[in-house]
């Protein structure tokens, strides 16, 4: 997915914009940025690989030639970021946060013309932030562009540009991913994880609203556009992206997943499928207070049958290639054999996308001599690839392992009944089940429903994005 940080200040701020990137790490692994903004200076900018290097680590050394009294910073699990741009609108640097699914009919459609051209990457495509970047230049000023841009976007696209004055930050038109603002007693900062402002020192001020744009100096933040009736923010956040201390429309991750782990665990005692189990386990890390939840509640002991070695390997998807990430998943977990050697273990994840490492974890286990592995997954089964953000996104919706087993359960036949396999009540549901029990070594395989996510997350399931879930837009 990726994150960012900016911040706006009566005096150099570069630490702040640095560390306010940096607690914004977990969201991605690609590519990190920094761009500054001085008086003497003009625009600063570095950007540099961190799929296999802390962001940390490659920019430390950039910051010391750096200053600015404004800045912002980009974690990005895509293209190269922050650009700086120069046009008729002035020079500034742009990031985005989103996922543009018609970037290809939007280059072909607006600017196939003579005169446009966008820098080609690796792949062939276009950077994102270019091309955000050329449509809010097809306008007379920043905010008639940036409303330009969000209705051209299939997709979400929540945008941050820095100018010589100030950041302009602008929530994607259905608000699924947030932007808050903070206030010290020297500027304003804005992010997207809520933790990071108030470790750095700012008091949370103002969430901006879906499509909401609002430009922050160090003296005050102006809304520059009212935000839309309409919100979508997507439930993974608090799931799986979201960090434990961040709160999102007044809700915290880490009290919602400790409160998921409990509408489990009643779920599960009301329909007389919970286990006999010796240990209820999360898998590190987003895992472990959907576990915690789900101990508390049935009252059985909660433990850590393996420990997810970190100082080198902090990320399951590091690095990019996808056998050496197979082998690290394998190495980074550490078994403790005094909690697993003879034990009914319920193992209690995030999610379930492809199961390629859950496998491996199961097989893990086994061979560490548990009696038997119980697997719960805190979500409901995924149905769909995502269409506005990251999560889940792949070459091939068949890639998804709900996907991949109903096609060997029924075919074709089957894909038109991902709702029924969805429910774990209907015939269907249940086979599903138990076919991926067979196939993953499970004794037992439990998803948690929508209407129990729903109930943990708190807000009405309109203002929710469960596309993953439901395939409803």
């Amino acid at each position: 997915m990726g994150g960012f940080f900016g911040a706006v200040s009566r005096k150099n701020c570069k630490y702040d914009v640095f560390f306010g990137t940096d607690y914004h790490s977990h969201l991605g692994t690609k590519r990190g940025g920094l761009a500054f903004f001085d008086e003497e200076k003009g625009f600063q900018r570095q950007i540099h690989n961190i799929e296999n290097t802390p962001f940390r680590t490659k920019f430390e050394g950039d910051l010391v030639k750096m200053n600015g009294t404004a800045g912002l910073g980009c974690i990005s699990d895509t293209d190269p970021q922050p650009l700086l741009v120069r046009s008729h609108l002035g020079i500034f640097a742009i990031s985005i946060v989103g996922l543009i699914s018609n970037s290809d009919k939007i280059v072909e459609d607006t600017f196939s013309g003579p005169g446009h051209y966008f820098m080609s990457q690796s792949n062939g495509k276009v950077n994102s932030a270019e091309l955000v970047a050329a449509l809010i230049n097809r306008c007379d000023n920043l905010v008639d562009g940036i409303k330009y841009a969000q209705e051209v976007i299939e997709g979400s696209c929540t945008i941050l540009l820095l100018t010589n004055d100030g950041i302009i930050a602008a929530r994607d038109k259905l608000g699924r991913l947030p932007i808050v603002l903070g206030k010290s007693d020297d500027g304003h900062c804005v992010s997207m994880e809520s933790f990071a402002c108030q470790k750095l020192g700012y008091q949370t001020c103002y969430n901006l609203g879906p499509g909401e744009i609002v430009k922050i100096t160090a003296d005050s933040y102006e809304q520059l556009a009212t935000p839309g009736d309409k919100m979508k923010i997507c439930a993974f956040l608090w799931s799986y992206y979201g960090y434990p201390n961040s709160n999102y429309e007044g809700r915290n991750v880490e009290v919602m997943r400790c409160h998921n782990g409990e509408i489990m665990a009643r779920n599960e005692e009301a329909n007389g499928t919970m286990p006999d189990v010796d240990y209820i386990a999360g898998v590190p890390d987003s895992g472990l207070p959907h576990a915690i939840g789900y101990a508390n509640y049935s009252h059985k002991f909660f433990a850590r049958p393996f420990v997810k070695y970190t100082p080198t390997w902090a990320r399951s998807f590091m690095p990019s290639n996808q056998e050496m990430r197979n082998v690290v998943a394998e190495m980074k977990q550490i078994p403790v054999p005094e909690l697993i050697e003879g034990q009914k273990l319920m193992l209690i994840d995030d999610s379930i996308v492809r199961g390629t490492q859950l496998r491996e974890t199961v097989d893990f286990l086994y061979k560490n001599g548990a009696k038997e592995v119980h697997m719960r997954s805190a979500c409901p089964p995924i149905m769909y690839s995502c269409k506005y953000l990251n999560f889940s996104s792949s070459n091939s919706q068949m890639e998804l392992l709900t996907r991949k087993t109903i096609q060997r359960l029924e075919g074709e036949i089957g894909q038109q009944h991902a709702s029924e396999y969805a429910d774990a009540k209907t015939e269907r549901g249940q086979c599903l089940l138990k076919a991926i029990c067979e196939e993953m070594g499970f004794d037992s395989l439990g998803y948690q429903t929508l209407d129990g996510l729903l109930e943990a997350i708190g807000l009405d399931r309109s203002k929710v994005c469960t596309y993953c879930w439901t395939g409803e837009e």
